[in-house]
C-alpha cells in the first residue's frame, strides 16, 4: 500500500508513467471536519466506484437505490 500525504488541491496520479495520459487523478477537493473531499477524474471507459458498490456489481448483487426506502 502506498501512503500518501496531499494537501488541498494537490493531486495524485494513477497510471501513465509510460508517457501516456494518466488512467486516474484523484484531487483532494477539501478537508473538513475530518472528513476529505476527493475528486476523480478517469476515461469515461474506465469506471469509478466505491468499493462497496464495485463489490456488488463483481458478485452481480443488486445495488440498492439511496432514494428510496430500506425495502427498495
Amino acid at each position: 500500500m502506498l501512503v500518501l500525504t496531499r494537501k488541498c488541491l494537490e493531486v495524485v496520479v494513477v497510471g501513465g508513467a509510460d508517457g501516456l495520459q494518466p488512467l486516474l487523478k484523484v484531487i483532494v477537493l477539501g478537508i473538513e471536519k475530518g472528513k476529505v473531499r476527493l475528486g476523480f477524474e478517469a476515461p469515461e471507459d474506465i469506471p469509478v466506484n466505491r468499493l462497496e458498490v464495485w463489490e456488488r456489481i463483481r458478485t452481480g448483487a443488486p445495488i440498492k437505490d439511496p432514494t428510496k426506502g430500506p425495502d427498495g
